[in-house]
């Protein structure tokens, strides 16, 4: 065989349906697996994986370059938001730490735009789906094993071993908190493959109730809010879709005003509230490590200290929170104060613009779409940014390379660019996926 067929054979079997839907699987199961990867192999390890991934995903793009419209490519508020971090670097008193954690950041995001361009929302939703289900299933057999069989905490992973206590569990992400948000994320994954009977009946019911038993035993205040956020939300979202075109301004504007009364009530009862979530004790830890963020941010309040993702407790300013009561942090307990932490109020701002817009986008077209699968995006962002009060996550790994995905998916189904390119008097192709 000639090089000129062997090297065309190598691309038809990279551009392959199958090794497209092996891969995709493969970069959200790293992403969703990034902790136990790393605990178990190193950063050393995590990095090949990545790097693997990044060099396969771009050789496909270059393939399928003539099949990619390119015109409204990336949402420019992602584009601010990364290059915004990239730049801080100039300024960074961590700037080797800061080179690596940009490396991580524009992995993640390589990735996700990658997956976003290459595949359709369906399709997405199912690799989510099968990645989640295997995420849960491991996640229970570990605390089995650590709560019940030996009886012993798993320490490498940070699983404490509650499970005979019926939590909280930690399962193999490392913390309950972040097991609570990957399972409200799979829930409502698995929701919409049983609506749109992508898989089996009974794998998704099965898939709904281990998705709830993980998010119930993590005993996470922060993800058990936000799923009743979510809930309520999800009833809008679907109520709206049943509401005619022409009258689904005016419900909008409605669903908006009472948003707002619903917050406000929110901070007006926020005592008994938190009594209920039994988070006064979490909340305890996370005011005081904001105090202190804020009494740090007062030196570099525009630029911020520069990107660092996952905080390094041996560098300046972090040290200084290694001897905080209640435990060292791995984060500021929140992406906005991390944002703001990072990469000053112009970052902070960025970041918001670009939650913003994505979840408007998200939301409108789950609004306007008819198939059912235009929800997934809209509820999984806003699962997010609701989490992202509390957590961090959505700034590094799974929580970053879902944000791209949705952000990317959104941003091409309604982007300003691709209505100034289409030439007038022409109606503009409607986007399937």
């Amino acid at each position: 065989m000639k090089a000129g067929q062997r090297f065309d054979v190598f691309a038809a079997f990279l551009s392959s349906a199958r090794f497209l839907t092996v891969l995709t699987t493969a970069t959200i199961g790293t992403a969703a697996l990034a902790f136990a990867i790393r605990q178990t192999i190193g950063w050393a390890g995590l990095f090949g994986i990545l790097s693997a991934l990044v060099v396969l995903w771009a050789l496909i793009l270059v393939m399928k370059r003539g099949e990619i419209e390119w015109s409204g490519l990336l949402p420019i508020s992602l584009i601010i938001f990364v290059g915004w971090a990239g730049a801080s670097i100039f300024w960074s008193r961590y700037q080797w730490a800061t080179l690596g954690s940009l490396t991580y950041l524009l992995a993640f995001t390589v990735l996700g735009v990658a997956v976003a361009l290459l595949r359709d929302t369906i399709q997405i939703v199912r690799a989510f789906g099968d990645v989640l289900r295997l995420v849960l299933v491991a996640s229970v057999v570990i605390e089995i094993l650590s709560g019940l069989l030996i009886d012993v905490p798993i320490r490498f992973l940070h699983v404490e071993g509650h499970l005979d206590q019926w939590g909280p569990i930690q399962g193999v992400l490392g913390a309950r908190n972040e097991l609570g948000i990957v399972a409200i994320v799979a829930l409502i994954t698995f929701v919409t493959e049983l609506r749109t009977r992508s898989v089996s009946r009974g794998v998704s019911v099965g898939s709904i109730v281990l998705a709830a038993v993980c998010l119930l035993l993590s005993q996470s205040p922060v993800a058990i809010g936000a799923s009743a956020i979510l809930a309520v939300a999800a009833a809008a979202l679907f109520g709206l879709r049943r509401v005619a075109p022409e009258r689904r301004r005016f419900w909008q504007l409605g669903l908006l005003g009472a948003s707002v009364v619903v917050l406000v009530l929110g901070w007006l009862f926020r005592q008994p509230i938190i009594g209920i979530l039994d988070a006064t004790k979490e909340l305890g830890y996370r005011l005081n490590l904001w105090r202190r963020i804020m009494d740090i941010q007062s030196v570099h309040p525009l630029e911020g200290w520069g990107w660092i993702g996952n905080w390094r407790l041996e560098l300046v300013p972090y040290v200084g929170f290694r001897n905080l009561p209640g435990g060292a942090p791995s984060s500021a307990a929140s992406a906005y104060f991390d944002a703001w932490l990072q990469l000053g109020v112009v970052g902070l701002v960025t970041f918001l613009l670009l939650i913003a817009l994505a979840f408007v986008r998200s939301w409108l077209l789950a609004v306007a779409r008819r198939s059912v699968v235009f929800t997934w995006p809209a509820l999984v962002l806003l699962a997010l940014i609701t989490t992202a009060l509390a957590e961090s996550s959505i700034l590094v790994e799974f929580g970053l390379l879902t944000l791209v995905v949705c952000t990317v998916k959104a941003s091409r189904e309604l982007s300003w660019r691709q209505a100034f390119a289409t030439p007038p008097g022409q109606p503009e192709l409607p986007h399937i996926s």
